[in-house]
């Protein structure tokens, strides 16, 4: 600890009955609690040659401004300066911290900041090389991409399925509905994109009579 705060009036209270050189010797043990941020040793003697005064000094100094205990001489207020001293270095530090994670953040490219941010998307293999969900969602869109009709602008479509991130239940649906509205070959002109079917979620497409509108209606 390089720096506490001195209170001029309470010191020049406290010491006011003391000689020049006590008030010096006093001032030596205050620099000495503080730069070893500890009680002041139990052994007076070499307190007294450490700060340059007498023992008889440094006694009476001792006695009169600190509290002798097992860890050695301690005084209130040095220790109220070195516990708030620690505090403003902790709060310091962990700013610090929290404003190189911000600038590390802001380097990061949006491929990096999506597998920070998305804890559910990122697994990690025994080797530690992640594995995101999107290659689940990729091996799933093939097998879509096989029964869709029209094989038009497939990483648009592509892009559309990982965007809603089907689950076994929705991908059962999207099955159905493709089996249910594929149309012969020569009507393939009349059928929509794979993106725009899948962007409209016209698997839910309803009309009277059937469960799913036919792919011609999409004209």
């Amino acid at each position: 600890m390089h720096y506490y705060q001195h209170h001029i009036g309470d010191f020049i209270k406290a010491t006011a009955r003391l000689s020049d050189s006590q008030t010096i010797a006093y001032l030596r043990l205050l620099w000495m609690y503080y730069d070893t941020e500890k009680p002041l040793i139990l052994d007076t003697e070499l307190l007294a040659f450490q700060i340059g005064t007498s023992i008889q000094d440094t006694e009476l100094l001792l006695r009169t401004f600190f509290i002798l205990t097992d860890k050695g001489w301690k005084q209130t207020r040095c220790e109220e300066e070195i516990s708030s001293y620690r505090e403003f270095l902790n709060k310091k530090s962990m700013a610090g911290r929290a404003s190189a994670e911000q600038r590390k953040n802001t380097r990061s490219t949006p491929v990096q900041q999506t597998l920070n941010d998305s804890s559910t998307d990122v697994q990690l293999t025994n080797n530690h090389k992640p594995i995101t969900n999107i290659n689940i969602y990729n091996d799933q869109f093939e097998m879509f991409w096989k029964s869709y009709p029209k094989k038009t602008a497939k990483e648009s479509a592509k892009k559309a399925w990982i965007k809603i991130k089907p689950n076994d239940e929705l991908i059962a649906k999207i099955t159905k509905a493709v089996k249910d509205q594929k149309l012969s070959e020569r009507e393939q002109q009349f059928i929509p994109h794979a993106a725009t079917w899948l962007n409209a979620k016209r698997w839910e497409d309803e009309i009277a009579g059937t469960t799913q509108k036919p792919l011609m209606g999409w004209k």
